[in-house]
């Protein structure tokens, strides 16, 4: 089995093949991560072919000083960040996803879309961990890689985006 390296080197030498293993290589963990984001099968399609298209133009460029994997991490980041910019008020209404509301004696539960709708209102370097944090399970480490800045500097930013997390769903559900 060839390496994303070894398969880049090939598609920059005109082996549109390559490209092809890539993306059946990468496509659902790329799927998987806009599907918790979204919470819309149809919208994580799209932004995942949107990351397909993107690496398609760019891949040319490739200078290998970095795993393919930390370049693809950084075009997801950087779509979901876009997508909610772009979505905010849909995100943060979902009224077609809001569960009707019971009486029960248990604690009110927080939906997905409702964490996402709040990780979306988060700074954009707090938004950015959390979001690689919780969605890809990643090391702060290669966090911090993918971002562009210290392990140390990733801990502190997910530290402040969870705290600001628990004070906007404490307000919301008085946890």
């Amino acid at each position: 089995m060839k390496t994303d390296h070894e398969l880049i080197q090939q598609f920059k030498n005109g082996d549109n093949s390559a490209f092809d293993e890539l993306v059946k290589r990468h496509l659902d963990a790329v799927y998987q991560f806009f599907v918790r984001i979204t919470i819309d099968e149809m919208d994580a399609e799209d932004l995942a072919q949107s990351v397909f298209i993107k690496l398609f133009k760019s891949l040319k460029k490739f200078r290998f000083e970095a795993e393919f994997t930390t370049y693809l991490y950084r075009a997801k980041v950087n779509t979901a960040n876009s997508y909610l910019t772009r979505n905010k008020w849909r995100n943060f209404l979902h009224l077609d996803q809001t569960p009707e509301q019971t009486y029960t004696n248990e604690e009110p539960r927080i939906s997905k879309s409702e964490i996402w709708t709040h990780v979306a209102k988060l700074p954009g370097k707090q938004r950015n961990v959390v979001m690689m944090r919780l969605n890809q399970e990643l090391p702060f480490k290669e966090i911090g890689l993918v971002l562009n800045m210290s392990e140390g500097t990733a801990k502190v930013n997910y530290h402040h985006g969870i705290n600001k997390l628990r004070e906007w769903l404490k307000d919301i559900y008085e946890l």
